[in-house]
């Protein structure tokens, strides 16, 4: 199997595994699927609207003969949607598979020009970026660890470099300012990934990671946002890779048995990179894993 940067790797057997994807009906999250579905993998995507979720599960099902797929609606910014996804992946998993879940991609993302807040009133981008996968790992870690070998990867972004949590004002209700919003919940995403890792223990048979998926030209960045923000993104992601060669990290981390760094938490292009120190920091990792349980309840 080939993989962005032109590397050839041998998967594992992957015929019956089970995957959930968020983000799924459009961009990385909607190639990874697709790619992992042709794998062999039962594979549950997450949209949230249900007419493109059932639109793109009937394409999927055209394109990729003998597909295994399902896609349930959520919108991840409400934890009480994220809660309700959980319960309907774990019945639909319970049938199909005994409860088992290999693995979990949380992949959904959002931008945002303007201070939007969610109905658990916390500002958007932190909840959809950070907030959701924090809880939705914990509330299918029980199907992950009846799994026995299982992988949770999170996309986040090189935007977390050169920044840190503000711990002051972490929803940033005074002085908002969409970049930073957008930074800090990527960083997030690598405390979390390394912090999910420390508490698992050495002995886990689940592991995390974070992926760096570079510049791709999805339409992201245009989706929430409006003026010089949405101007500047349309230009630049005409640069940018497409989505289904970003994708190509995530299926090799949930492919390939044993990595080249199996202990490297920060993955680009198929190939382990070194995070920024700050999103290594275990006081700031804790802070922020503790932070999170508070806002999740």
């Amino acid at each position: 199997m080939e993989y962005a940067g032109g590397q050839t790797k041998k998967a594992e057997n992957t015929t019956g595994k089970t995957a959930v994807i968020t983000g799924a009906t459009s961009g990385i999250g909607l190639a990874a699927l697709k790619q992992l579905a042709s794998l062999g993998f039962c594979v549950i995507g997450v949209g949230r609207d249900a007419k493109r979720c059932a639109e793109t599960e009937a394409s999927i099902r055209r394109e990729v003969p003998g597909a295994r797929v399902d896609y349930l609606v959520a919108d991840l910014a409400s934890q009480r949607q994220v809660r309700d996804l959980a319960a309907a992946i774990r019945r639909l998993l319970e049938m199909e598979n005994g409860g088992c879940l290999d693995l979990l991609v949380n992949n959904a993302g959002a931008v945002s020009s303007w201070y939007v807040t969610t109905e658990d009133g916390y500002e958007m981008q932190f909840a959809v970026n950070h907030l959701a996968p924090f809880l939705l790992t914990r509330e299918l870690l029980p199907l992950l660890k009846k799994a026995g070998s299982a992988r949770v990867i999170t996309t986040s972004s090189g935007s977390h470099y050169n920044t840190r949590i503000n711990w002051r004002d972490v929803m940033y209700r005074r002085g908002y300012n969409c970049l930073r919003a957008y930074k800090q919940s990527k960083l997030a995403n690598v405390l979390f990934t390394s912090e999910f890792n420390r508490r698992q223990g050495p002995g886990s048979g689940i592991r995390a990671y974070a992926v760096d998926p570079g510049l791709v030209n999805t339409a992201i960045g245009e989706k929430g946002t409006n003026g010089f923000v949405s101007w500047f993104w349309r230009i630049r992601r005409k640069r940018g890779v497409g989505p289904e060669i970003a994708a190509g990290t995530i299926v090799h981390l949930a492919t390939t048995p044993v990595l080249e760094d199996p202990e490297a938490i920060y993955w680009k292009d198929c190939r382990p990179k070194r995070p920024s120190r700050y999103s290594q920091r275990k006081d700031a990792g804790r802070r922020l894993w503790e932070l999170s349980e508070r806002l999740t309840r």
